[in-house]
């Protein structure tokens, strides 16, 4: 009887710890998805500031992995490719990341599970290590002891939290409890991501790996196939560490008020209907209006002031504010008021014209808000300007 009982739990033991499968660390060729334009552009906003991965490195995963034009090698080397490509796709954000293996026998140290990286903040290459590190597979599969474990892992995790299971979900007791105290602590802050990496052998697997994604109420269950091509991985991490965002339009490719200035130059972006813009997007006529030391128009700036004429007619409650301007030649103070005598007869023309006068008032500002530079003469004329700036709005 007593040989009978030694035999049982040497084989127990041999169950329990496998022989232990070693994995490559050579990885598939892959161009990963870039979303840091999407990021940048506010289309994709994070909201996960951790991830923390419980991998699978138990003795089932030391199977080949079968009906794969992808993939060749162990179940475990599919899970290292996986969370290859998953590294190389996170953008370029802020994040807390680590690793936790399950199993049993050498590849865990002999207990049902390893920590391999306890979190820290995320780098490409230091997550690379994290994944090299998960030499060999062995033993059960204790995902129930790992999510248990994880429950300290994390426990330092800044923000929201993604608990990221690779596995064949093969599992020897429901984690199902587990993953209920795991939510219990950390509530809205956590959301489970499962991928499930197994054979048709192993399609129950499927199931237990819903159910904790189920518990927690947020995140997803997925596969190989799902995740695989790149398009594949960057719609997973996007689920894992984004939401959809507004994302911030290109302001180059748009022209909100329709004076042919888009909006990135448009230093008027009010402009009214109709209005003659200069090359800021400003309702301004450079030039010289005047002759020197002249309030008088000239002739041949009338079709300008014509134009003026057009635009508040086709914007009945459009109220504006001429501003006339100088360039630099002269005193302050006569400039002040040359800008200020040529500002009134630039009103007093639209009055001629038919526009009320209560629609408009004018100011003078001389020569302290150049356009351009005055260090030049082609400067100096464009400063030598009148401006309508709106002030219905």
């Amino acid at each position: 009887m007593q040989k009978m009982l030694t035999l049982t739990a040497a084989l127990t033991g041999l169950v329990l710890s496998g022989c232990a499968t070693q994995s490559s660390n050579s990885f598939q060729a892959f161009q990963a998805d870039d979303l840091n334009a999407q990021v940048k552009s506010g289309l994709l906003v994070q909201k996960t500031n951790s991830f923390f991965v419980l991998n699978d490195s138990s003795s089932s995963m030391s199977k080949t992995y079968l009906n794969s034009a992808d993939y060749s090698g162990t179940k475990l080397d599919v899970e290292k490719n996986l969370l290859n490509k998953f590294n190389h796709t996170i953008p370029d954000i802020t994040l807390s990341s680590g690793l936790r293996s399950f199993g049993y026998g050498p590849c865990t140290d002999w207990s049902t599970s390893h920590l391999n990286q306890p979190l820290q903040s995320y780098s490409t290459s230091g997550f690379e290590s994290a994944i090299t590190s998960l030499e060999c597979s062995s033993g059960g599969t204790p995902l129930a002891e790992a999510v248990e474990a994880a429950k300290g892992d994390i426990a330092s995790a800044p923000g929201n939290i993604a608990l990221v299971v690779f596995s064949d979900g093969m599992d020897e007791t429901s984690p199902v409890p587990a993953a209920e105290a795991l939510k219990a602590q950390y509530g809205d802050r956590l959301c489970i991501y499962t991928v499930w990496v197994g054979n048709e052998a192993d399609t129950a697997g499927q199931e237990n790996l819903q159910s904790i994604v189920d518990t927690a109420g947020c995140g997803m269950a997925t596969d190989v196939n799902a995740i695989s091509s790149a398009a594949g991985m960057s719609n997973f991490v996007k689920q894992v560490l984004f939401k959809p965002g507004n994302p911030v339009p290109d302001c180059s490719q748009l022209d909100e008020d329709h004076d042919g200035v888009n909006n990135c130059l448009d230093k008027c972006p009010d402009t009214p209907t109709g209005a003659m813009v200069d090359n800021h997007g400003c309702w301004s006529y450079h030039g010289v209006f005047f002759d020197f030391d002249s309030d008088k128009i000239k002739d041949k700036f009338h079709p300008l002031l014509k134009n003026a004429v057009e635009v508040m007619k086709l914007n009945p409650s459009l109220t504006v504010e001429i501003q006339g301007h100088t360039d630099s030649v002269g005193s302050v103070g006569y400039n002040l008021g040359l800008s200020e005598r040529r500002a009134n007869a630039v009103e007093n023309s639209l009055i001629q014209n038919g526009v009320d006068d209560r629609r408009m008032t004018t100011i003078g500002f001389g020569k302290s808000h150049p356009a351009e530079s005055n260090a030049t003469e082609e400067g100096r004329a464009y400063n030598r300007r009148v401006e309508f700036i709106r002030t219905d709005r």
